[in-house]
């Protein structure tokens, strides 16, 4: 937003620069939506503060100044490089003792112009969320994005189902536009080659990417490991029945160095088994059941609704819960974007943060209507979708919490020295 006055004299570098000190201000408070009363009772305090100064100003000058001219002056907000808002015109020359006058009205003006719009959207969304877009919208609405078939992307379908990205000012088709990936490696590597513009994956695989010299940042916070949401299932016919049991044996995992394998690794070391022995299968969570039935593998790392499905369809057996001890609520997968993206579009950024932030609330809220979203995007039955053990939903990135996967990984030579996860959290325009 910009607030510009024409037809001043030259030499007004005291105007010109008071104009520039809000304008900066406006921009610092309205580059993101104004979504609820705080804020915008802060900008009426600044605007306020402002106004006071300049009176004080002006009734310490002893001359007039010419400020507008004799053709009066003209008022603009103009939204970014769209289309301007409505122009707020002088009628004549109006002259008043020192800037401070006019610049007491600008801002008045402003204060005035603002609040008709947020009193007017208000009134044309009752009951729902004050949503406020000066900025000019996002800059790029027409987002690509990967994700995988856990239940975990639960958020994400529930704002794409209640039209929250829709209102947000997105245009992508979840059709059309949303890749689905075979693993977390898979969807970075979409991210990569610059295939999509946001991936969801487990977090290992953002951390491999970075070590690799690819500049990936993290977006948002997708899920957390609560008990019995992550489980080592061993078939019918296979050896395994116990933790014990498990060195030398087949384990299937989505692929190595993935949250899958680290929790496996750490859990075992817990609890004093060798680790190394272990001969890991790498395949998809949909084959995993398969391949336990018919003796493929002696266990497999499961997540819902996977876990769920195996049981009910193969008689899987419940081994060991991988969500234990040092990976207890361990934070499993996030939405991570190229540093390009981060830097370019930081109001899309801000957009889509704030509507996965909603969305997941929502559906922490209410586990009905997680069922019915597994059962309309995932293709999951409706039994397995109430019978499901769900990870924890979350949305809010926290680097002491995300940098226990990192230390994972170095603990177990995915890494070859310790990574600032710090530093590749994005910070939305709102938190800077």
């Amino acid at each position: 937003m910009t607030v510009s006055w024409n037809g001043h004299t030259e030499g007004d570098d005291y105007l010109d620069s008071q104009l520039h000190a809000i304008n900066k201000r406006l921009v610092e408070m309205f580059m993101a939506d104004v979504d609820n009363p705080v804020q915008v009772a802060r900008f009426f305090d600044l605007i306020e503060t402002q106004a006071e100064s300049e009176r004080e100003r002006a009734r310490q000058e002893t001359h007039f100044r010419d400020i507008v001219g004799t053709d009066g002056g003209t008022a603009k907000l103009v939204s970014g490089d769209t289309e301007p808002l409505p122009v707020i015109r002088a009628r004549r020359a109006i002259h008043l003792p020192g800037s401070g006058g006019i610049i007491a009205i600008a801002l008045g003006m402003v204060v005035l112009l603002v609040a008709f719009l947020v009193v007017s959207r208000l009134q044309a969304s009752p009951g729902s969320e004050a949503k406020l877009t000066l900025a000019g919208g996002l800059e790029k609405p027409d987002l690509k994005i990967s994700i995988m078939t856990t239940t975990d992307l639960s958020p994400f379908w529930f704002a794409v189902k209640k039209g929250y990205f829709r209102d947000a000012g997105f245009t992508f088709d979840p059709q059309k536009d949303v890749a689905i990936a075979k693993s977390g490696p898979e969807s970075v590597d979409k991210l990569a080659a610059k295939q999509v513009d946001i991936a969801y994956s487990s977090y290992p695989a953002f951390f491999i990417a970075k070590s690799n010299g690819k500049d990936v940042k993290l977006v948002a916070d997708a899920s957390s490991a609560g008990p019995n949401s992550c489980m080592v299932v061993a078939g019918l016919s296979s050896k395994v029945r116990t933790i014990k049991d498990i060195a030398h044996a087949r384990v299937a995992v989505t692929a190595r160095n993935t949250i899958s394998d680290l929790m496996v690794m750490s859990t075992l070391k817990t609890n004093g088994i060798d680790y190394s022995t272990i001969q890991w299968v790498q395949t998809p969570f949909p084959t995993m059941a398969p391949m336990l039935a018919s003796g493929d593998i002696d266990a497999a790392f499961l997540t819902e609704p996977f876990l769920t499905q195996a049981q009910m369809q193969v008689g899987a057996v419940p081994v060991f819960d991988a969500a234990t001890g040092p990976t207890a609520n361990l934070p499993t997968a996030g939405f991570g974007a190229d540093a390009d993206f981060v830097r370019n579009y930081p109001r899309t950024l801000a957009a889509f943060q704030k509507v996965m932030e909603r969305a997941t609330i929502e559906a922490k809220a209410d586990r009905s209507k997680v069922e019915e979203l597994l059962h309309e995007f995932a293709g999951i039955d409706s039994t397995t979708a109430k019978l499901a053990t769900l990870l924890t939903f979350q949305s809010s990135l926290e680097a002491t919490r995300i940098q226990r996967v990192a230390d994972l990984m170095t603990e177990f030579g995915v890494l070859g020295a310790r990574m600032d996860v710090s530093q590749m959290i994005a910070k939305s325009p709102d938190s800077r």
